[in-house]
């Protein structure tokens, strides 16, 4: 009988009406569940929940999917009732398998202005629980307090709220239950507050820097577990508001010559007091992104980062308004980046270029020897602990290697490995005028997706005469690609005939077909290869010792992409009219998450960026060394590697796309496309076939190497810009998503 009654109930719930999808949302973040935990449950992909809560056009589970769906939400509807249903603005009720005892008298109350909560186990003295901060988003019902017992070893607090919906989740190590970061503020009553992940504030009693640090390191509880095995744990981050440089005696702004220092003076007083505490600073002193630390013991560190947004710590062209949040919003945002990054270790691009070494260490611990000691050793597949050197084709220009070329010589393409993204455009043929607008597309993370199962050098290069081109060999080739021609070229395993006068060389980066022999990273030169062309490369700079060393620090930054943009509504699979229309104004439907995605893309971008990285005053003079070049992640060649990839997938791609549509693009700039077209959206150019993309074409999607719609203008725009400027050639990518020209030298 009770299989009929089973049968029965799932009958019904198969046919049951599901509450609306922003209600099924709410339900799931009242109780503090993630997209992820859903799909895991019900053993469906994260895109399938995320469609079922999408507002603009949702999906409806199937099957037995939807009877457990539809029992899910009924328990919570019975947990978390509608705001409507609730009699005045009382708390929710607490779940049954929670229990909360009364709040003991050294609790503080919450601020007035948020709905009251649920109280929590005794907590310590230095200890405060606030409600989480109000998202950008519509706010759903306030969710419960989830209880821990309290501890008599630590600081720990009575009670943790559930995050917020893209707040990063606590992890299990004991020794970072806080989170990873806290923001430090002083509130109207004096008292010093941390502000960490997750809604948690602590109560911190210290009176000097000094002595925060000392609290930060034994009692806060602040930190990330390593990312990779013989890695190191990241160190804790403080964010230091106005008022709490105030409180600790620093300047709530730098002054021009502090700024241009990148620090304030060496015989400031708090600098004195951390002298007087034995504590350090590292050769970049106390700036905008501080290192205090005292010397190792063991494997044990003492380290703590300071991050000062008045001092231009979070740059606004990578942290938008980041730098004006209230605290606990600025904790939500950086504690996003943290869990799903890295904790920042300064500017994005800092970041970056750390995180390819936090995921691949210089070395690791080396097995048992004899007496049972272990020793360090080289940690294969990363870039070792000592810089090697570069092919003086790779060298830029003021390189030690380059001393001895005659002052004011300027190196040509058969001296000069030049790999660098697109800037290219030409006139718009007739045809193309009678058309009504231009479409631009930009491809996502392009940069990440070049790296993507790119195999690098690891180890310094060897020189060798008149070589066989190996295309899986990671190196720099003196070679001629003069003589290919892209009026016919092959295109997969067949010839096409094509109107090169209207394509971009994929040889250089203005498009220009190269006029001789000229230095090329390996995609570049395997590139000409498969256009049907012999190559004979006359020397080259090649590394025998090789991996994929990005591959992991691309995975990461994807799927800390990938997983923003889903919590802002942007799913990894939707149909292509979908997706165009969930990334229509996808920013302001959580702009604190916004401002992740652009600290992510920048991470990227910066990383690959300090690979190359140039003198940054110091006093040098062409010809010395830099402080970068003593970094064995100063690699010019890896980041050569990966824009010459990034280039060449997309020449690829409008090659199969002219090949198949006869149509060519006007401009290029990095990795944004412009095509001129009938309509206004990329789907008016796109071909599409039942909704599946040409194979190897343009597809739009979220994911790397996917394209969005970057913008579109009207036809008769451009020609009057190109007009008002003389400029028939200029380059009209870099305006297309807005329409607003303003110097047309502002080149990237």
């Amino acid at each position: 009988m009770s299989e009929l009654f089973e049968a029965v109930d799932a009958l019904v719930a198969s046919r049951s009406p599901l509450p609306p999808p922003e209600e099924r949302k709410r339900l799931r973040q009242a109780h503090g569940l993630t997209l992820d935990e859903v799909a895991a449950a019900l053993k469906v992909r994260r895109a399938t929940v995320s469609g079922w809560e999408s507002a603009k056009k949702p999906t409806e589970p199937r099957g037995p999917e939807r009877e457990a769906y539809a029992r899910l939400l009924k328990q919570l509807a019975e947990l978390y009732p509608a705001p409507s249903a609730m009699e005045g603005p009382t708390a929710p009720p607490v779940p049954a398998n929670l229990t909360a005892p009364p709040a003991p008298a050294e609790a503080r109350t919450p601020s007035p202005g948020p709905a009251p909560e649920v109280a929590a186990p005794p907590a310590t003295e230095n200890t405060r629980i606030t409600p989480d901060p109000p998202p950008a988003v519509p706010p759903t019902t306030p969710r419960p307090a989830r209880t821990t017992g309290p501890s008599s070893t630590s600081r720990r607090p009575g009670g943790k709220k559930a995050a917020p919906a893209g707040a990063p989740t606590g992890g299990t190590d004991p020794r970072f239950e806080n989170g990873p970061l806290a923001v430090v503020d002083v509130d109207t009553d004096g008292q010093v507050l941390a502000y960490c992940t997750g809604g948690l504030v602590l109560d911190v009693p210290a009176k000097s820097l000094p002595s925060l640090v000392e609290w930060t390191l034994k009692e806060a509880k602040l930190g990330q577990p390593r990312l990779s095995g013989p890695g190191k744990d990241a160190d804790p981050l403080l964010v230091l508001t106005e008022a709490a440089l105030k409180r600790y005696g620093l300047p709530t702004t730098l002054t021009e010559e502090e700024r241009l220092a990148g620090r304030i003076p060496e015989g400031h007083k708090v600098i004195k007091q951390l002298a007087r505490a034995d504590w350090k600073l590292t050769k970049r002193g106390f700036g905008p992104w501080a290192r205090i630390y005292r010397p190792a013991t063991g494997s044990e560190r003492a380290c703590v980062q300071l991050c000062i947004p008045s001092w231009h710590a979070l740059d606004s062209r990578h942290w938008g308004h980041a730098a004006q949040l209230p605290p606990a919003e600025l904790a939500r945002v950086l504690g996003v980046y943290a869990s799903r990054v890295m904790t920042p270790r300064g500017s994005t691009a800092v970041t970056g270029l750390e995180l390819m070494t936090a995921l691949h260490p210089p070395t690791r611990a080396s097995e048992p020897d004899a007496d049972g000691k272990r020793h360090s050793e080289h940690n294969p597949g990363s870039l070792g602990k000592d810089p090697v050197g570069c092919a003086p084709c790779e060298a830029p220009d003021g390189h030690p290697l380059l001393k001895d070329l005659p002052r004011f010589h300027v190196r040509g393409p058969g001296e000069k490995l030049f790999e660098e993204a697109y800037d290219w455009a030409r006139p718009m043929t007739d045809a193309e005028c009678t058309l009504r607008h231009l479409v631009g597309i930009d491809v996502n993370m392009a940069f990440a997706a070049g790296a993507n199962g790119l195999v690098v050098g690891l180890g310094a290069p060897t020189h060798v005469k008149n070589p066989a081109f190996d295309p899986k060999l990671p190196g720099s080739w003196l070679v001629d690609l003069s003589h290919v021609d892209l009026s016919r070229v092959k295109v997969g395993k067949e010839w096409a005939e094509l109107d090169g006068s209207l394509l971009p060389s994929p040889f250089t980066p203005k498009g220009d077909r190269p006029e001789g022999p000229a230095w090329y990273a390996t995609p570049t030169v395997a590139y000409a290869v498969e256009l049907g062309y012999e190559v004979r490369p006359i020397e080259a700079w090649v590394r025998y010792d090789n991996g994929r060393y990005l591959d992991g620090w691309y995975q990461r930054l994807r799927d800390a992409y990938l997983a923003t943009m889903a919590d802002l509504g942007v799913g990894a699979d939707l149909p292509p009219a979908d997706f165009l229309a969930a990334m229509d104004g996808y920013r302001e439907r959580d702009p604190e998450l916004a401002i992740v995605v652009s600290a992510i893309k920048a991470t990227v971008k910066g990383g690959l960026g300090k690979l190359r990285e140039r003198p940054r005053g110091e006093g040098w003079r062409p010809g010395q060394p830099w402080r970068a070049l003593s970094r064995p992640t100063w690699r010019p060649d890896i980041r050569a590697a990966v824009i010459s990839r990034t280039r060449i997938n997309l020449h690829r791609k409008i090659v199969k796309h002219a090949a198949f549509t006869g149509q060519y693009p006007v401009a290029i700039l990095s990795d944004c496309v412009v095509y001129a077209a009938g309509g206004t959206s990329p789907l008016d150019f796109l071909p599409y076939r039942e909704g599946k993309p040409l194979p190897g074409g343009f597809k739009l999607g979220i994911n790397p190497g996917l394209v969005k719609h970057e913008g579109t203008q009207e036809v008769l725009w451009g020609e009057e810009v190109r007009e008002r400027f003389a400029a028939p050639d200029l380059n009209l990518a870099r305006y297309i998503k807005d329409g607003t020209v303003t110097d047309i030298d502002d080149g990237e």
